[in-house]
């Protein structure tokens, strides 16, 4: 089983055959589909019928001969006109079955409750129709037959009978199959399958044991009977038994295949859905088309990956609100009030005149300019590792080193620091940025209410990458470092950076050396 999951599948019908088309298909074409494979089922049972009963009848049944001319009342009077009434009678019955039970989707409107129950129990309706009309066959030719020889009555009411239940066995299953796409539509609209199951697998699997054997071995039973009463030879007696047998054979292997495709074909639709989300590819829904258990599998898979398309939709936009790696850490562990101490590297980044920016240009053009803005700072801070913790207006916060610790989160920041400040002016060239790079020990977690909270940094190394960060706006190269930021820096990044002059920043009682990148390194880290 987990051999075929690993296989990427190949795109399976959506009612589980080609032949039938899909639940969406235009109207009228459905209609047409449906009429011609309903003419070619009920052509094929009856003929077939009736080839078994002309079989049995003739050769296998031992017994007066039916085919005498004192039969020709019945064979070539009474059947003739009953065939003509019964097929004029029974297309007319099952049109306005048809009609009452899936007028509805030929509307293409809404079912009623009712409507839904009746277009799911349309195979079994028009199958009870053909029996009717196979049980009226049978009291027919019974009569006539007792006209001329009572003694023949059991026989061919027995074949005539025996006629009838191998059309109604299969014209069930295949009138379930061909009608799928009405069944579809029934029970997307319609009743919850976990209680409203028409046709449980248990059912469907004794119907086909029933029509395909059990009918025929009680044939061979009443054929033993009829060699009780009469002088059956065992030559007669033989073919009898081989005939039987064979019709057991050939009908109860076809009963058989077409009741397993009946379970297999839902089966396989959930089992290529499955294969899809395990690749990570999520389908559309599998079209429940079966009123079983089956169907009730159907729509559970359905509910079931709703769920995980909604978790993934939940998911992609926690990344995209608090970045991926805290919206992973979030998924990985219950999430819950408070931080931790660990050191970080923070990159503080503001656009310059973003006041007069505002003032100057209508508000469409002016969120078009911050989003190709931020577009470059998210694309170079994802690239380095680090997370946007926050947006302010025209301004961005990224934390290098939480909540997943890196290898050098201070040349990781300044990097990117450099990187975004090489690219904006080709990129973005109608707004300059300033850029502040801080580091130390801050605390890192969910801070705020029981019921809303959000993961952010707090501690002296974001102050400080905002104080540069106002600082950087009056600096020439529009980019400054701490001191402490360069000397955890790695050494390959440290290079491309010089110290300058010592300032105290606004809001601290130390002083703190600025770093800004030398002129000669222009290339990004």
């Amino acid at each position: 089983m987990s051999r075929l999951l690993r296989r990427r599948p190949r795109a399976a019908p959506p009612l589980g055959s080609w032949l039938l088309g899909s639940p969406d298909e235009v109207r009228h074409r459905q209609r047409l589909r449906l009429r011609i494979l309903l003419a070619v089922v009920f052509i094929t049972t009856n003929g077939i019928g009736a080839a078994v009963v002309f079989l049995l009848v003739s050769i296998v049944i031992p017994g007066r001969d039916l085919m005498a001319s004192e039969f020709d009342t019945m064979n070539h009077v009474v059947l003739p006109i009953y065939l003509v009434l019964a097929a004029g009678v029974g297309g007319t019955a099952a049109a306005r079955i048809g009609i009452n039970s899936a007028g509805w989707v030929a509307d293409g409107r809404e079912p009623t409750q009712r409507e839904r129950t009746a277009a799911l129990a349309l195979p079994w309706r028009l199958t009870i129709l053909q029996g009717s009309l196979w049980l009226g066959g049978v009291v027919v030719v019974g009569i006539t037959a007792a006209t001329v020889d009572p003694e023949a009555v059991p026989k061919v009411s027995f074949t005539t009978l025996f006629g009838g239940i191998t059309v109604c066995a299969f014209s069930y299953i295949l009138t379930e199959f061909i009608l799928r796409a009405v069944a579809a539509r029934a029970l997307e609209a319609g009743p919850d399958l976990r209680r409203n199951r028409l046709a449980r697998v248990t059912e469907r699997t004794l119907l086909a044991w029933c029509l395909g054997t059990g009918a025929p071995v009680t044939g061979l039973m009443l054929v033993a009977v009829f060699s009780f009463r009469q002088d059956v030879s065992a030559s007669q007696l033989a073919i009898a038994v081989l005939a039987l047998g064979s019709i057991t054979l050939i009908f109860g292997f076809a009963l058989t295949f077409l009741g397993a495709r009946q379970i297999t074909d839902p089966l396989r639709s959930v089992i290529d859905a499955m294969a899809k989300i395990e690749h990570d590819e999520f389908p559309g829904s599998v079209v429940v088309y079966d009123g079983s258990e089956l169907g009730a599998l159907q729509s559970g898979f359905n509910r079931m990956a709703e769920g995980l398309r909604e978790r993934e939709r939940i998911r992609d936009l926690f990344g995209r609100q608090v970045g991926l790696e805290v919206a992973e850490a979030a998924l990985a562990r219950n999430p819950e009030l408070g931080g931790e101490e660990r050191y970080v590297a923070v990159m503080f980044i503001d656009i310059v005149g973003s006041t007069k920016l505002a003032a100057s240009r209508p508000p469409r053009e002016v969120v078009d300019l911050l989003n190709r803005f931020f577009d470059v700072v998210v694309s170079e801070v994802d690239r380095h590792a680090g997370i946007i913790n926050k947006f302010e207006g025209d301004a961005a916060l990224a934390v290098f080193g939480a909540p997943v610790e890196l290898t050098d989160a201070a040349g990781r920041a300044m990097a990117t620091a450099r990187a975004v400040q090489r690219r904006l002016p080709d990129e973005v060239p109608d707004c300059t940025a300033a850029i502040g790079v801080g580091y130390g020990l801050g605390v890192a977690g969910n801070i705020g209410a029981r019921n809303r909270f959000e993961y952010t940094v707090i501690g002296d190394a974001v102050n400080e990458a905002a104080r540069l960060c106002e600082l950087a706006k009056q600096h020439p190269g529009l980019v400054l470092a701490s001191d402490r930021a360069l000397e955890a820096a790695g050494a390959e990044e440290a290079e491309r950076w010089c110290l300058g002059e010592e300032v105290q920043l606004r809001g601290r009682n130390l002083n703190t050396r600025l770093a800004a990148p030398r002129q000669h390194h222009t290339r990004a880290g």
